[in-house]
């Protein structure tokens, strides 16, 4: 008993100790203060206009994105719906690929949420999408059009996107 006893006081001053102050003055420091250091002078003066040669920011967009609007004829086949109607998850099928496709009503700016996952190409830049003159518009998150598609038969649309790749929507 008595060497249980004294293995277990022996445990506990060992463990104590390293709970002991090694100096009774914790605001002196032994490291010099730091130094100030150069700054550069600020620059200033005018930025180039977008889409100028050497800019960092890209040329606003000149492609079919404008001609793929609300405005356009929908297809003598095309069927009517509605956004609720297209509500939830969606299987894409896109230039020889397919991928995930997900539309919720949440408002977003000129649409509703919406997003896809595995897609390639313009689809990767889909953040919403909208119904108008019964079309389906998909929606890049800068809220230009990256592809129209129409109802062709339950829960299936087809349409091309704004480079005019076909694309098919199916559950």
């Amino acid at each position: 008993m008595n060497l249980k006893f004294a293995a277990t006081g022996l445990a506990v001053v060992l463990s104590l100790a390293g709970c002991q102050r090694t100096s009774s003055d914790y605001g002196s420091s032994s490291l010099p203060p730091l130094q100030a250091q150069p700054v550069p002078p600020v620059q200033s003066g005018q930025l180039p206009p977008p889409g100028v040669q050497g800019s960092q920011f890209p040329a606003p967009p000149t492609s079919q994105t404008a001609t793929m609007t609300a405005n356009a004829a929908p297809p003598g086949t095309a069927m009517d719906f509605t956004k609720e109607q297209l509500v939830g998850n969606w299987r894409v099928a896109n230039g020889g690929s397919s991928c995930d496709m997900f539309l919720t009503l949440t408002n977003l700016g000129g649409g509703s949420r919406g997003g896809t996952r595995r897609c390639v190409g313009p689809l990767t830049t889909m953040g919403a999408w909208d119904v108008a003159n019964k079309q389906l518009l998909l929606k890049d998150r800068d809220g230009n059009v990256i592809g129209t598609l129409y109802k062709t038969a339950d829960n299936q649309f087809s349409g091309s996107t704004s480079s005019g790749q076909p694309i098919s929507l199916s559950r």
